[in-house]
């Protein structure tokens, strides 16, 4: 993708998953990227494998404003600007609300941290600069589950729901900045997020899912998408891509 060459991308949550799979996707494509995740050494081992690319890491927590600050200066220090942040750290505890032992509401508060919190880190750190520079493009990783809200999953997708209306409002207070704002919004992908869920009945569930290829997404697939809003025109603003497996109802 031409369109995609000599972009300079910061990518978040990038040692597994979504992050991991688009910084292959957008390497390969000519991108200049900055991965961070708090995993160094996955970085590391993806920086090497990927020597051939432009591909930097700085180790960083998005629920640190001081990390997301230090990550973007890191790369404006390596290549001079930055065309696009993609906020893809998440976590995604469940569970029933009735429940909400102190163990369960800090579950909750850590999805508050890391999927609210962690995307308007970035965004205030990253976005003055695109201010300044008078460019820019901020996606974000969303889910269907901001769209729907199911059971045992309140907090989750309330989350979810937050970072749709905080990347809408991106998008209208920066119109005149030409500075877009995106978010990619999948079902069930098949990646480590699982792990993060905390109660095991719904883990085996989800796990079902995944396990019967055609009702679940890869991470590949996201990594197109992503690739795709990135690719497109300054004149055109995806505000969304809402995608599902083809064969799964929710």
């Amino acid at each position: 993708m031409t369109a995609i060459q000599n972009k300079v991308v910061i990518i978040t949550g990038a040692s597994s998953g979504i992050g991991e799979a688009t910084v292959r996707k957008l390497a390969q494509s000519g991108a200049k990227i900055v991965m961070s995740a708090r995993r160094g050494k996955r970085l590391e081992a993806l920086k090497l494998e990927l020597a051939e690319y432009g591909v930097e890491y700085k180790v960083g927590d998005v629920t640190s404003l001081s990390d997301m600050k230090e990550l973007v200066q890191y790369t404006l220090d390596k290549f001079g600007k930055i065309d696009a942040m993609f906020h893809n750290a998440g976590i995604m505890p469940m569970g029933p609300l009735a429940d909400s032992n102190e163990q369960e509401v800090a579950k909750w508060e850590s999805a508050v941290s890391v999927n609210i919190m962690g995307v308007v880190n970035g965004l205030a750190a990253c976005l003055p600069v695109m201010v300044k520079q008078k460019f820019g493009h901020m996606i974000a990783m969303d889910s269907v589950a901001g769209h729907l809200v199911y059971p045992n999953s309140a907090v989750y997708c309330g989350t979810k729901y937050a970072v749709r209306a905080i990347m809408e409002g991106v998008r209208q207070e920066h119109l005149e900045d030409n500075i877009r704002s995106s978010i990619v919004s999948p079902g069930i992908v098949e990646t480590e997020l699982i792990n993060s869920v905390g109660n095991t009945d719904i883990e085996a569930w989800i796990a079902g899912e995944v396990q019967d290829r055609t009702k679940s997404l890869t991470a590949v697939d996201v990594a197109e998408a992503v690739a795709y809003i990135l690719s497109t025109p300054d004149t055109v603003s995806i505000s969304e891509v809402l995608m599902r497996s083809s064969k799964h109802a929710l």
